[in-house]
């Protein structure tokens, strides 16, 4: 099991669709903002794009023009929109804490690879209760580009201190985050809670692909000979 390896020493989350279930709030956000600046766009075209951010999101649905004259306005209101209608509501996948607080025991340090802001960041830990447990973050304004680019996954490396990157595995729910993983040079882990199919993430790259992160801990503790059963 990849995660067992004992040459693994760290491991990179994503955290939307990974940790927390906020991928539907993303979309719907991204749809309303789309929609106030004349583009209505269908929620499911919209949900595809989540994972990326909005550097890499906007040019799927915007001419570079209208990207140069509005993109940062439509950015900025989207923002505020889930941040005010949709983050207080959001909840972190089962077991979150418990899959972090195992890993921390046998060794492994845990790092944030998002896309997310800052702030959204700091929401997420909470929600999710593990602000005690990370290692190391990596947010929006850390990398120049967004997934599927490899940007946010150098930086993250970068902040554990530049390590093998045969040591370290990326666990994210979107083909984007295996293919930002696969161009670090890092091998990945699929969830299915962000909603995309298991083909499509292997064939993005990942090594492995759970339903969700008690399932990773369950996979987790019977290779390592102590079975625990998911909620």
């Amino acid at each position: 099991m990849l995660l067992h390896d004992p040459a693994i020493t760290a491991v990179l989350f994503d955290v939307d669709g990974t940790l927390i279930d906020s991928v539907d709030a993303h979309a719907q956000s991204w749809t309303e903002a789309l929609r106030v600046w004349g583009h209505d766009v269908p929620f499911e075209a919209v949900r595809r794009q989540i994972g990326k951010g909005g550097d890499q999101l906007l040019p799927v649905f915007l001419s570079r023009e209208e990207i140069e004259r509005v993109g940062d306005e439509l950015e900025a209101y989207r923002g505020r929109l889930f941040k005010q209608r949709y983050l207080p509501h959001l909840k972190a996948f089962p077991e979150v804490r418990a899959l972090f607080e195992r890993l921390i025991a046998d060794g492994k340090r845990i790092g944030l690879a998002s896309s997310a802001q800052e702030d959204e960041l700091a929401q997420y830990k909470k929600i999710a209760d593990i602000g005690d447990l990370i290692g190391s973050q990596t947010a929006a304004d850390d990398a120049e580009r967004s997934k599927p680019h490899p940007d946010i996954f150098q930086a993250a490396l970068a902040k554990l201190g530049h390590p093998d990157p045969a040591s370290v595995v990326v666990v994210g729910d979107t083909p984007y985050d295996a293919e930002a993983a696969g161009k670090a040079k890092l091998r990945s882990i699929g969830v299915l809670r962000g909603g995309w199919p298991e083909r499509e993430l292997y064939q993005a790259g990942c090594s492995m692909v759970v339903r969700d992160p008690a399932a990773l801990l369950t996979h987790y503790a019977e290779n390592a000979g102590t079975r625990v059963r998911c909620k």
